[in-house]
């Protein structure tokens, strides 16, 4: 089994203290535009997700997603949530903390990606009810 979004272990403590402030929480990689292509982490509450765009994993335990069209342009690779210090100049949770999520990425290889392939990205909306 492969995993298309894995986080470094930097980003798993930032995830944990955040889920002790704030509970529940969902990771969205954005596009670009004044949030500079960053993995944003949110509240439930807080974005739509829609039928425009997919699950692609978990970190942590928290659900990641990605617009159908972001993902046609990486799809051919691994996301890497990563944390770095400093504000990353997004709309994201962990913005008070001076650290920033920050995605990294690396190409699947010809066998990952034969089951990839094989095993597409949850195409639905989750039911935050």
């Amino acid at each position: 089994m492969v995993e298309r979004v894995i986080a470094t272990p930097e980003a798993l403590a930032l995830i944990r203290q955040l889920q002790q402030e704030h509970g529940e929480l969902m990771f969205h990689q954005s596009g670009g535009c004044c949030d500079n292509s960053a993995a944003n982490c949110y509240l439930p509450t807080d974005l739509t997700i829609g039928i425009r765009d997919l699950k692609l994993g978990e970190v942590g335990g928290v659900p990641f997603y990605i617009s159908k069209t972001q993902f046609e342009t990486w799809k051919h690779t691994q996301l890497i949530l990563d944390v770095i210090d400093g504000r990353g100049g997004t709309f994201s949770l962990e913005e008070p903390t001076g650290k920033a999520f920050h995605t990294r990425s690396r190409v699947f290889t010809p066998e990952e990606q034969a089951w990839l392939d094989q095993h597409p990205p949850q195409d639905m909306a989750p039911d935050f009810s």
